[in-house]
This record gives C-alpha cells, sequence and structure tokens, in this order.
C-alpha cells in the first residue's frame, strides 16, 4: 500500500563538474599562443676594444643634458629643435675623412636625472644632422 515515492529534487544552477578541464584548456591554449616580446633596447654599434686614440680636442663637439632639459652644445644653450642645424654646421665646418664620415666627434654626456624622452630626442637630432661618430658619456655622480 505504501509506495515508495521519490521526488527528485531539481537541480538549480550550472552543472560544474567539467570546470576545472575546461579551465584547464584554456590555461593551455593561451599559454601556446601568446608571444612575449622583448623590450629590444636601443641599437647601438659599440666600436671593439683597443688602443686608446689620440684625438684633437677641435674635433670634438660636446653635448651636455641637465636634469630640467637644457641641453648645451660647447657650452652654449641650445634648443632641441636648433640642434640639428647646429651639428650640420659644425659637422660641415670640421669636414669630412677619407672614407668620407664626418671628422667631428659629438660626445653626448646627460645628467643622471636627465629624461629619457629628452636624450632620445637629443640622439634623434644628432643622427639626423650626419653625425656618425657618437659617443656616449656615463654621467657623473
Amino acid at each position: 500500500m505504501f509506495t515508495n515515492i521519490r521526488k527528485k529534487k531539481e537541480t538549480s544552477g550550472i552543472p560544474t563538474a567539467s570546470l576545472p578541464d575546461i579551465v584547464f584548456l584554456l590555461l593551455i591554449f593561451f599559454l601556446v599562443t601568446t608571444t612575449i616580446d622583448m623590450d629590444k633596447g636601443i641599437r647601438l654599434t659599440l666600436p671593439d676594444r683597443g688602443g686608446e686614440v689620440k684625438i684633437r680636442s677641435e674635433n670634438i663637439c660636446n653635448i651636455l643634458i641637465n636634469a630640467q632639459g637644457l641641453v648645451m652644445v660647447d657650452e652654449e644653450p641650445v634648443e632641441i629643435p636648433l640642434l640639428r642645424d647646429t651639428i650640420e654646421e659644425k659637422v660641415k665646418a670640421r669636414g669630412y675623412d677619407a672614407s668620407n664620415a664626418p671628422i667631428l666627434i659629438v660626445s653626448i654626456k646627460p645628467d643622471k636625472e636627465t629624461a629619457y624622452n629628452t636624450y632620445i630626442e637629443v640622439l634623434d637630432q644628432v643622427k639626423l644632422a650626419g653625425a656618425t661618430k657618437i659617443s656616449i658619456a656615463e654621467p657623473e655622480g
């Protein structure tokens, strides 16, 4: 007479039994397909190690950059947009060697607190001016 009637419990929600499998597969997918770009930095060609070469002081153009972004070319203040013209004049004044490379050596010396952006702007202007011999001096301090 008594019948055993079981009521089925209604399950509410989403079944999560396979969720860890799906998460693991997504993790593997993104690990395999993601590429990591390494910062390549600035490409500079460094000279071979060798003996010191004597350079006449009149063939060196010193560029100093202070922490506030002020640029001094041979102890004269120059605005960054005018730097290219200034260096071009100095390159033409010094002349070229037998291999048609400028004799002028540009030495850039930034302050330790110089903004990286300012340093790159100065370096770009010097390269655009046609200077091929560029020395980067280590900041003092």
